[in-house]
């Protein structure tokens, strides 16, 4: 009797038990499809050269852990600066299909992200996610529907201007026209003057992420740091463990890195401590290049934050995750910031097919499981209202001013004299001009020399430190003929100072049909139609019937002087494949060392300096993969390739919209609304406020301001004033 009482009880606990684990598994494997948490971490202003796992000098223990145990990012490229950065990120789209490819948006400017287009947070929102945003916005608030809440956050804590003081948290758009710039929603959050923005915005994620319930919904969180964007103010504390750095703006720079390691440390132990971080995907990511004369450090990139060299739209990045399926690891996957887009809504189980016209890419395989991206280009931007600088060897202003001298001069004499002023000039005059875009456009029939250059394999690319040692033979063999002080040029002449660089790889230049640099008319690149965003009728959208596009196919070298491939003056810059070509003027280009004293340049000034060969180049070519550091402009040596890279630009430029750029406003004075910055145009004004301005905005001749009298009593405290807080700062 006692026998099937036993059997049975048996039975009755391996049904329970085995009903248990069927419930536990149809409660787990939901968990498993459930969308993550999303945590994006924007920094500002941080450079190449400004981490610890790319210099060892900056103390940050929390990223360099993180992006150990997770996925390095070291083929990620953002915009050399804010605004552009954060509308690509938001809308996954690039600024020349935005409007704004001229420049930041000003805090006196009625402009904001173009409100037919749909953002990140409002995929996610509809995804069934809780949105958040944390810091600096940077995108327009001239009225109440371009603020972060009516672009798809439930809600905003930070600041809407582009530059705030880390403490008092005001913000000025010129002398006299400052306010206070922190906000919590769509209102002012007065009362927080005297605390560090970094550590406010640091306990404000950590509050949003103690009253949500991971179980309830899943969390997207935008903590877009201030932090490491002028002013350099940061805590005392954190300045003392750089004491020995001599440089005293790259001191404080390196403390308020310091900063933001504390920072992400603080938000991941909340993270784990809420129940957030095993389905969490934390994302780390720069909005554009460092200013090397307030601190930052690019090396030994070429170029800074405003240009369109590696230093400025390089973008430090990794990603850490438990739901990585490769972690601990580099990836060397060609990635660019309007990315996340697709990849987040992707991740959130979204449909991004449903926000037409993205030209990011889903790149989630790529940085989980180390697969091919599917990126194969980037255009970095096409700035038609760029000013091209006048070029020189000491700066556009001095070279603009003794234009104008001689002008006057020669304007002086009669025409038939000859003096020798005229003749010294005209003899300048031969050896200087050149014919535009000859050497790039019509190369020498008959020649079949090629130089060499050795591209890395795939699987040669290079490491986090890799880079640093191809460029240091350079800086050492430049060091040598310090005492010449012979400007370093971009190419490389028999001449130069520095020797050819040597790439790990001896393989040539990639042939013209190879597939690294695609044609136009392949299908590697899927062409953008923005029919279904913007007006057909409208004439930015590309027709694929014009035949303005000439076609690299066909052997026939198109005139220089014709602008039917592409106006090289035009301000642009194109990634494809291993090569990047820049056209008209891509900013300053220095490679800037790491014993870089802004106040008092020293004899490297003169070495590292880079001016252009010829006083009217437009045009740079290189290969990125075996030249990171841009050190040798291979346009002479391969005009094929420019044509094709030329014929691609032109078609992106079928596609943009006309610039946006709209004047100042002097009803955003901040003296009329309390002192502080917010929205000044009321709705049903601002509806219209975007079609006012078409196209560039140009000022009228009468619209010119009067020079005011010099004031040399002014120039003289002014001077004082910043010795006074150049003693006070070398004593911190």
């Amino acid at each position: 009797m006692q026998t099937p009482l036993i059997l049975l009880s048996v039975f009755c606990c391996l049904s329970a038990q085995s009903k248990r684990n069927q419930n536990r598994t149809n409660h787990e494997e939901p968990g498993r499809r459930k969308p993550p948490h999303i945590i994006f971490i924007l920094t500002d202003d941080q450079g190449f050269n400004d981490i610890g796992y790319h210099n060892p000098s900056i103390r940050t223990p929390t990223l360099d852990k993180l992006a150990a145990e997770g996925v390095t990012l070291e083929n990620y490229y953002v915009q050399p600066i804010c605004t552009p950065s954060r509308s690509q990120l938001l809308t996954g789209r690039y600024q020349i299909h935005t409007g704004l490819q001229h420049s930041i948006i000003r805090p006196r400017q009625p402009s904001c992200l173009p409100s037919h287009l749909d953002t990140l947070p409002e995929r996610l929102r509809e995804a069934g996610y809780s949105t958040h945003m944390v810091g600096k916005w940077h995108l327009g608030f001239y009225r109440k529907a371009c603020l972060p809440t009516r672009k798809g956050f439930d809600s905003f804590f930070g600041s809407l201007t582009g530059s705030v003081d880390y403490y008092s948290y005001g913000s000025c758009d010129g002398p006299g026209l400052c306010g206070y710039d922190l906000h919590e929603d769509e209102a002012v959050a007065w009362g927080h003057e005297g605390k560090y923005s970094t550590l406010l915005f640091t306990q404000r994620a950590r509050k949003i992420l103690q009253n949500h319930d991971p179980a309830e919904r899943p969390l997207f969180l935008l903590l877009s740091l201030q932090a490491v964007h002028t002013p350099l103010t940061p805590p005392k504390a954190y300045i003392y463990p750089y004491h020995t750095m001599a440089n005293v703006a790259r001191r404080k720079y390196a403390a308020m890195v310091s900063t933001v390691d504390e920072s992400v440390r603080n938000v991941t132990y909340a993270l784990r401590k809420y129940g957030f971080y095993k389905n969490s995907v934390i994302i780390f990511s720069t909005d554009n290049g460092a200013q090397p004369f307030t601190g930052g450090s690019n090396w030994p990139l070429r170029g800074r934050k405003g240009t369109y060299w590696e230093g400025g739209v390089r973008g430090l990045a990794f990603v850490h995750s438990p739901l990585l399926r490769r972690r601990r690891r580099v990836s060397r996957a060609l990635l660019h910031i309007t990315d996340w887009f697709p990849t987040l809504v992707g991740l959130a189980g979204g449909d991004s097919s449903k926000s037409p016209g993205l030209d990011g890419f889903d790149v989630w395989p790529a940085i989980s499981e180390g697969k091919e991206s599917p990126r194969q280009e980037i255009l970095h931007n096409i700035n038609p209202l760029h000013k091209p600088t006048a070029p020189g060897a000491k700066g556009a202003s001095v070279h603009k001013s003794s234009q104008k001298k001689k002008k006057k001069k020669t304007l002086k004499q009669q025409p038939k004299q000859k003096s020798a002023f005229q003749l010294k000039t005209a003899r300048k005059q031969k050896v200087k001009k050149k014919p535009k875009r000859k050497l790039v456009l019509k190369p020498k029939p008959g020649s079949k020399t090629r130089t060499k250059v050795r591209a890395a394999s795939p699987r040669q690319l290079y490491r986090p430190r890799r880079i640093v040692s191809r460029c240091r033979s350079k800086r050492r063999h430049a060091s040598r003929s310090e005492s010449s002080r012979t400007p370093v040029h971009s190419t490389s002449q028999p001449g130069s100072a520095h020797p050819p660089l040597t790439p790990p790889s001896s393989q040539s230049v990639p042939d013209p049909s190879s597939q690294s640099v695609p044609d136009p008319s392949s299908q590697s690149v899927p062409d953008r139609s923005f029919q279904s965003v913007w007006d057909p009728s409208s004439q930015s959208v590309w027709d694929p019937s014009s035949q303005s596009v000439w076609d690299p196919s066909s052997q026939s070298v198109p005139d220089p002087s014709s602008q039917s491939v592409w106006d090289t003056s035009v301000q642009a810059a194109i990634r494809v494949g291993d090569w990047k070509l820049l056209t008209g003027d891509p900013g300053h280009g220095d490679w800037v060392p790491l014993q870089l004293l802004p106040s008092l340049p020293g004899r490297w000034w003169n070495l590292e300096r880079t001016f252009s060969p010829s006083t009217h180049k437009t045009v740079w070519l290189f290969n990125i993969t075996a030249d990171p550091c841009e050190r040798h402009d291979l346009a002479e040596q391969n005009p094929h390739v420019v044509r094709r890279l030329l014929a691609r630009l032109a078609h992106y430029n079928q596609t943009a919209v006309p610039v946006y750029f709209p004047p100042d406003d002097p009803r955003a004075d901040p003296g009329r609304h309390g002192g502080a910055w917010v929205p000044w145009v009321e709705e049903g004004e601002g509806e219209g406020e975007e079609g006012k301005y078409r196209g560039v905005y140009k000022k009228s001749r009468n619209s010119r301001k009067r020079k005011k009298p010099r004031c040399q009593l002014c120039k003289l405290n002014a001077f004082f004033l910043k010795l006074n807080t150049r003693m006070m700062s070398n004593r911190i």
